[in-house]
């Protein structure tokens, strides 16, 4: 079966065993199943976030700090079986939450896996983590299977879309996608300090694209208001090296970061996480050693 799962539309036969765009065929690869506290805190909680993380990716975001698994050239081969046991091995160890990070080029092998999870009472919001760029047909799919979407909104420029992240048409997707993603869960639901329902976006401030960020956050307010929550990130770090991007070979200053959140007050934002300094920090990262597989 060729693959149109994702904007890429590659119509790769990873069924049959051939990689697509994201760099995987029709098995699943991750790279680790474990609580995660690195997350906003109404995902992590108190007792972490139950993050599965998927290998491959449909971007190629020049600054990925997942690198080592994005490519699809690492990981280990779960199962649906296994996939299936690890979600209720996580809430078993306090997981608020299943994190499903970068899911897109596994929907189809992972609704099955949600449907059983559902009916077997798993009981616990399933998040969606993705960058963004999916296709709101593919989303559809999920109707009653996701809880959360914590997606990310990067860019609404097609030039900086294609150069930092190969995909010129990054908003014209994730801008569809993220309507989708706010009908289905409507208003944030929030109880005892942990998201049981809703849209988190999330946005990445990059060195020297402060402007390219205040368009972001403002677009998303114009749009949604209060019916979503915003976490503009400042944790930028540069582990990759990018000679042909000098501005991203430093972190985010302060006064970058102050401008864009400045901004955000200044338009009514008032549902968002920001960061204080020092979130820069290549610790975020977590190791991807293939732990809870």
């Amino acid at each position: 079966m060729n693959c149109f799962i994702c904007p890429r539309d590659c119509g790769a036969d990873r069924s049959g065993g051939e990689r697509g765009f994201c760099g995987c065929d029709g098995r699943i690869f991750a790279a680790r199943a474990a609580l995660h506290f690195w997350e906003e805190p109404i995902i992590s909680g108190t007792r972490g976030s139950g993050a599965v993380f998927f290998s491959g990716c449909s971007l190629r975001c020049v600054y990925c700090q997942n690198r080592e698994i994005s490519r699809g050239e690492s990981g280990k081969e779960v199962t649906p079986e296994r996939l299936y046991n690890i979600f209720f091995e996580l809430k078993a160890r306090g997981a608020h939450n299943i994190n499903l990070v970068t899911p897109t080029h596994y929907t189809l092998q992972l609704i099955p896996v949600l449907e059983r999870a559902r009916q077997n009472g798993i009981g616990i919001p399933i998040v969606w983590n993705s960058g963004g760029y999916e296709k709101a047909d593919t989303l559809r799919r999920l109707i009653g299977l996701v809880d959360v979407y914590l997606p990310d909104l990067k860019y609404i420029s097609s030039e900086t879309a294609s150069r930092l992240s190969g995909a010129a048409d990054y908003f014209e997707y994730a801008s569809a996608a993220l309507d989708e993603m706010v009908s289905q869960t409507g208003r944030p639901i929030i109880n005892r300090g942990t998201i049981r329902r809703g849209t988190v976006v999330r946005h990445l401030v990059l060195p020297g694209h402060a402007d390219e960020s205040i368009e972001v956050i403002g677009y998303l307010y114009r749009r949604y208001g209060d019916s979503i929550i915003l976490s503009i990130m400042s944790q930028y770090t540069p582990v990759n090296e990018t000679p042909e991007y000098p501005e991203l070979s430093r972190t985010v200053t302060e006064e970058e970061y102050g401008k864009v959140v400045e901004y955000a007050k200044s338009i009514g934002v008032t549902q968002a996480y920001v960061q204080s300094g020092g979130a820069a920090k290549e610790s975020f990262i977590p190791q991807f050693d293939a732990e809870g597989i």
